[in-house]
């Protein structure tokens, strides 16, 4: 069968189960973009605690724990580098197949890579075939949330009120502290009831092999979305059409690079609270593992908050003046994180506390901060690969920097990591709006 063809399937299924002949909700808008991006992120985070958890171990188990989980976060690094090459090539199929298309293929190749990687054999079983397999495993990944952006999240902002903006810009942020809930609850249930021999034997697969069934009801959940002709029409309304690659960089090329910057100390904070520090308890302590889940848990929750409080705040004093105060908070905490992160039980508590209020706050509005700024028919292309390079840049490298700077220099050098994070974002953020003031003037 062509890809058409299947693809045609899949949005007839979708229309059957939810449609029933009602109009779409603003409230369906956003469920569907949550789910899409909680799925997303729980992919993501399913690698990332396995990164610390498990690869060390079992794919590298030539060296010592250290320099494992350093690979490992060098691995995890590929899939950032990846995903604009997969904007690059989905922005293609979208353009010459259709939104549906594209997305029915880079979900199932999403969900298939992580479940994939449940399936992965050991070093001691094919050698260095092992390490192969899981970086490309990881590409995949990065290629397939390229073909992942829908556009939803730009439709749903731009459609909002305008007294409103910041809460809808907030909402589809909300897959990231649900998406690190569910995929830090999973791995904590099978550390704590599994004997170690079991866990690594099986039980750390089972987190795995939960990613394609929420990638399945991710992909009804936009499918229902996106093919409808109320959404067709929006699209074409708002210019939400994918351009030309070469043609939206050398048009938008300034927005985009300040775009990338904007969002840095969210996105360098967003892997500070949640990879890096399961790394640092797990190297230089004799913690165990399933509490410090339990607390990032936790955190999870303290996140979602933030993330939902960010959208008032958003509101009430404009998403620039809220990035730009929280940064300058990043900054401070970042001269602070070390000390409370090496502080025993109540310093890792008020580290990650203080570190997810502040993720939620930054986070539910570092998504497509400058993008307004983008020309409307170069806004569907442009926001994807801001979005891409933004990831690249500030998330990307972040777990495998802090945990190279922190053994070789000490837990401060994490701390001046973040610190450069939060002065990117206030410089990229002064810039745009001195580039917005002239637009306006032009």
């Amino acid at each position: 069968m062509s890809a058409s063809t299947v693809t045609q399937s899949f949005e007839d299924d979708a229309r059957d189960i939810h449609d029933h002949g009602k109009a779409i909700s603003p409230g369906e808008i956003a469920i569907g973009v949550v789910i899409g991006r909680t799925s997303e992120f729980f992919d993501f985070f399913v690698y990332a605690i396995a990164s610390v958890l498990v690869f060390p171990t079992l794919i590298f188990p030539f060296v010592d724990r250290l320099q494992g989980t350093i690979y490992s976060f060098a691995v995890f690094a590929l899939a950032f580098i990846a995903r604009p090459i997969g904007s690059l090539i989905f922005i293609g199929v979208d353009r010459t197949y259709g939104r549906s298309v594209k997305l029915t293929i880079a979900l199932f190749l999403l969900g298939t890579s992580t479940v994939a990687m449940g399936f992965l054999p050991s070093y001691e079983s094919v050698g260095y075939w092992a390490i192969a397999l899981l970086a490309l495993l990881r590409i995949g990944q990065g290629i397939a949330l390229g073909g992942a952006w829908d556009g939803l999240a730009s439709l749903l902002s731009l459609n909002a009120p305008e007294k409103y903006r910041g809460w809808y810009a907030m909402l589809p942020q909300l897959g990231a502290p649900f998406g690190l809930l569910v995929a830090s609850g999973l791995f904590a249930f099978f550390v704590v009831s599994l004997p170690t021999v079991d866990f690594f034997a099986w039980g750390w697969r089972y987190p795995f092999f939960v990613a394609f069934a929420i990638n399945v009801v991710a992909l009804f959940a936009r499918l229902r979305l996106v093919v409808t002709p109320e959404f067709e029409s929006m699209y074409e309304k708002q210019e939400l059409q994918p351009e030309a690659v070469i043609e939206t960089v050398r048009a938008e090329w300034r927005t985009i690079w300040l775009g990338s910057f904007a969002p840095l100390a969210s996105f360098a904070l967003f892997h500070m609270v949640t990879v890096f520090p399961l790394s640092w308890i797990l190297l230089f302590t004799r913690e165990a593992p399933g509490r410090f889940l339990v607390i990032e848990m936790i955190g999870a929750v303290i996140g979602l908050g933030a993330t939902l409080v960010s959208g008032l705040l958003a509101d009430r004093f404009g998403r620039r003046t809220l990035l730009g105060t929280i940064a300058v908070l990043i900054a401070v905490f970042a001269i602070a994180a070390p000390m409370l992160l090496s502080g025993g039980d109540m310093g890792e508590r008020l580290f990650m506390g203080i570190g997810f209020v502040l993720f939620g706050l930054s986070f539910g509005q570092s998504s497509g901060a400058v993008a307004s700024s983008l020309a409307p028919r170069h806004r569907y292309t442009g926001s994807a690969l801001t979005t891409d390079l933004a990831w690249l840049f500030g998330a990307g490298f972040a777990p495998l920097a802090a945990l190279l700077l922190s053994a070789r220099f000490g837990l401060a050098a994490s701390g001046a990591y973040l610190f450069s994070g939060a002065v990117f974002t206030l410089i990229a953020l002064g810039l745009n709006k001195e580039l917005a003031k002239r637009n306006i003037e032009r």
